[in-house]
């Protein structure tokens, strides 16, 4: 059996490519580069190669659409020991695309290449809100109530059914960080619904540090990595506590809720997570 130390050093020679190199994906790639780790990395705009470059990332500029993969898919996907997948839809607002077709495109790219262990990254949107409010594991149905969540549920059925390379799926809850502020989200605001629901953030320190736990698993063969994850901060204070708090943290017009006991919502563990990779959550909500 490796020891720690032999180990580590072994791990240094995982390949990783990062399709999408944005708000998550970009740190995450300097840690991984920090941590030894040979990264590449894509990006959709070709101004952001030099970027990407500069922080010692292999660049490509790849976009995925609905209709076809541009860019040179077979050299991102050359010696690349795991993919992690961190392209969220596109589904806020007018955006009505079709994510599925994005994935199903990208499929066969993996299929005929050489790598055996996909991460894609997810959301909790997956399991939709309940009343009365209920703590949601991975082991909960899942009955999403946007559109988003949806097309994630069927993309993460397609990828973990594929027998050509294995993916384990690592559903976030809400991103907070380096220009993600939650107490900008609803200051000011009146009137606001579910007041009693639980807030299911985490914050941009975290996921880095849980990919990075996950990665230290490839090569360990007693690792299932066909597996799925919740990670979500373990402290859920209530909606109307939790931004009230934040915008007089920050001066901010304090917003006002609806007073009502018929809070829909839901509470995500992460305790399966916290088992299996001994992770301990390094920043409060």
């Amino acid at each position: 059996m490796l020891n720690r130390v032999q180990h580590d050093k072994k791990m240094k020679n995982i390949k990783i490519s990062i399709l999408g190199c944005g708000w998550l994906g970009l740190p995450l790639a300097k840690k991984l580069i920090e941590n030894g780790y040979e990264v590449k990395g894509s990006t959709t705009s070709e101004s952001n190669l030099e970027l990407l470059k500069n922080a010692g990332i292999s660049p490509y500029q790849i976009k995925m659409e609905e209709n076809e993969i541009t860019g040179n898919m077979e050299s991102f996907l050359e010696n690349t020991d795991v993919l992690l997948v961190d392209v969220p839809p596109k589904l806020r607002g007018d955006f009505t695309e079709n994510f599925v077709q994005k994935i199903k495109n990208l499929i066969p790219f993996v299929e005929n290449s050489k790598v055996e262990k996909v991460l894609f990254v997810s959301s909790t949107s997956v399991y939709g809100d309940t009343f009365p409010i209920q703590e949601l594991d991975e082991e909960s149905a899942l009955n999403p109530d946007t559109e988003s969540g949806k097309q994630l549920v069927e993309v993460e059925k397609l990828l973990q059914s594929n027998e050509n390379f294995q993916t384990t799926i690592l559903r976030f809850g809400g991103l907070i960080g380096p220009e993600r502020n939650p107490a900008k989200f609803l200051a000011g605001k009146e009137n606001v619904a579910n007041p009693n629901a639980p807030i299911n953030f985490i914050h941009q320190e975290d996921c880095i540090g849980i990919i990075c736990a996950m990665l230290r698993q490839v090569e360990n063969d007693n690792w299932k990595w066909n597996d799925t994850f919740n990670a979500v901060t373990p402290n859920h204070p209530n909606r109307e506590n939790y931004y009230t708090e934040k915008a007089l943290e920050m001066n901010l017009k304090v917003p006002t809720f609806v007073k009502d006991s018929n809070s829909i919502g839901k509470k995500i563990s992460s305790k399966k997570l916290q088992g299996m990779l001994h992770y301990s959550f390094k920043k409060q909500i």
